[in-house]
């Protein structure tokens, strides 16, 4: 399918020039590529430059593979192929991108539509493609998959597209847009960032018609310094809404304010997850928001997981839903999700239906069950995507709600600036004061947590504690030895069996703990995504 042409693109890149082209019009480009080991007939090929390659160094080869043109910052001494030179081509693939994504151009406005499942076009007047950007904290990737289950169940799968993994940087997001085709009917877009305006960068690609601020919590804060600023910076992308697009943002979070001055006119869709029988009652007063929802409890799972269903409010009618994911925070995300749905006119029908088929994200609150060494057997909860003070907090939580005995693995949190040792002297008071039995902790910064935990034990009458030896934590300076720990059984009495035990992990991405749930459950580890 061709895309566009080598003349097109040179239009929407800044500073581009046509090289060995006569005619750049004639030029046709089918796909986008940056990896060269991808490349082939039709393609344009993006190099890209970083600390560790450069991607000029394989021009030749994809010449070879026959691409159709290729873009570079400095030009070959011979090249065969046509080529833009551009004064940075990482750049160059983002204003790519937003060339491209203007071609989808569909600014949606007008009242929340009732539309039923597959019926979009009847919400969004047939004039083009909402596209929804998600950003946050916490729970990015966790909403923007919920989101893509409910357009796959409004429009399905072949209909929509998605951010694959957390592609959501300065390369990713292009490369997602890039893959928009005519066939798409409804769009959602992951961002990231940890470093101020990179939202606001990302965003003025992307330009969204629906803009999702998941929360604002303590992430990056080693280079964003207060949560304020990081709440600011998500407001970015509700800035580049047009007049007629929607916010979307948690009612009852304690920056609210900023992405409510942020949308100006524009509609907002406000979510809130209400307490049961609080009547809206938050600690804040009453709270009102165009979709809540309230968690309606059912006993617990043979996992000492609580069973219920969400029963959720929104403008086009209610309905209740039974997820499949653990966590009170999953059940905001699952509001936001919804907004979001909404926002874009699918109805309650195909909501309901995503949600219920959503399924946790590789490395976020996975279940899974221990079969090597003495937890053969246990529960294991794998959470080890990434962590941060706040997305800890969440995950022990989580965890507390198991039944006893209670297992935590912890590595260290990563990017949190000059409070690295008030973090994980946090992580480890609130686990104790959560009811967790035992805890293993991981790498440098991770000692803080195993001495706080240990520090509160010494406080509490020993009497009191239901396991031989009492609650303990322990500190390891490598994995090897932490999982010769666990699989050793050393959180265990001999009294104790390990069907019953809940074993959560958990720790930044640089600290690879999901090396740790691989070794408990028998697998192969790999990187979640």
């Amino acid at each position: 399918m061709t895309m566009m042409t080598l003349a097109q693109a040179a239009q929407w890149i800044e500073g581009a020039r046509v090289v060995g082209a006569a005619d750049a019009a004639a030029v046709v480009i089918d796909r986008i590529v940056t990896d060269s080991r991808q490349a082939g007939a039709g393609d344009l090929f993006v190099a890209l430059r970083g600390d560790r390659f450069d991607a000029h160094d394989f021009l030749d080869a994809v010449a070879t593979q026959g691409v159709a043109a290729v873009i570079v910052a400095r030009a070959p001494a011979s090249f065969s192929r046509p080529y833009l030179l551009v004064p940075d081509t990482r750049r160059a693939l983002g204003e790519l991108a937003r060339g491209w994504r203007r071609t989808f151009a569909a600014r949606v406005g007008g009242t929340v539509s009732v539309a039923a499942v597959g019926s979009v076009e009847s919400a969004v007047g047939g004039s083009g493609m909402p596209i929804v950007a998600v950003t946050g904290s916490n729970g990015k990737t966790t909403v923007k998959e919920m989101i893509a289950s409910i357009f796959a169940a409004a429009v399905g799968a072949d209909h929509c597209l998605a951010t694959r993994g957390n592609f959501n940087n300065d390369i990713g997001l292009p490369l997602t847009l890039l893959r928009l085709r005519a066939t798409h009917r409804l769009a959602v877009i992951e961002m990231g960032m940890n470093h101020p305006d990179e939202t606001r960068y990302l965003a003025g690609i992307c330009e969204p018609t629906v803009g999702l601020v998941n929360n604002a919590q303590r992430e990056h804060q080693e280079f964003m310094h207060t949560v304020e600023a990081v709440a600011l910076e998500h407001a970015s992308v509700i800035h580049a809404l047009p007049v007629d697009g929607t916010a979307v943002y948690p009612a009852d979070d304690a920056y609210a304010a900023i992405w409510r001055v942020a949308a100006h006119t524009r509609r907002i869709i406000d979510f809130a997850l209400l307490d049961d029988g609080s009547d809206g009652q938050a600690g804040r007063g009453v709270i009102r928001a165009a979709v809540t929802g309230r968690w309606r409890a059912a006993g617990a799972s043979a996992d000492g997981q609580s069973n219920g269903q969400l029963e959720v409010e929104t403008p086009i009618g209610t309905f209740s839903v039974a997820l499949r994911t653990q966590g009170r925070h999953n059940l905001r995300n699952a509001l936001a999700a919804t907004a979001a749905a909404v926002a874009t006119g699918v109805g309650v029908d195909a909501i309901r239906s995503g949600l219920q088929a959503f399924a946790p994200v590789n490395g976020r609150l996975q279940q899974k069950r221990a079969t090597v060494g003495a937890l053969a057997g246990a529960s294991v909860i794998d959470d080890t995507y990434n962590a941060n003070p706040d997305s800890m907090r969440a995950a022990i939580d989580v965890l507390a709600q198991a039944a006893s005995p209670r297992v935590l693995v912890v590595g260290d949190m990563g990017e949190v600036g000059d409070q690295e040792a008030v973090a994980h002297r946090e992580v480890g008071l609130y686990a104790y004061a959560q009811g967790v039995d035992a805890l293993y902790a991981l790498g440098r910064a991770s000692r803080g947590v195993c001495d706080a935990f240990n520090a509160a034990r010494a406080q509490d009458d020993a009497s009191n504690h239901d396991r031989v030896g009492g609650r303990s934590a322990w500190h390891f300076d490598n994995a090897d030895a932490l999982i010769a720990a666990l699989q050793g059984g050393s959180s265990l009495s001999s009294a104790q069996s390990a069907s019953g035990v809940t074993v959560l992990v958990k720790g930044s991405r640089f600290m690879a703990m999901e090396k740790v749930v691989a070794a408990l459950v028998g697998e192969t580890s790999t990187a979640p995504h």
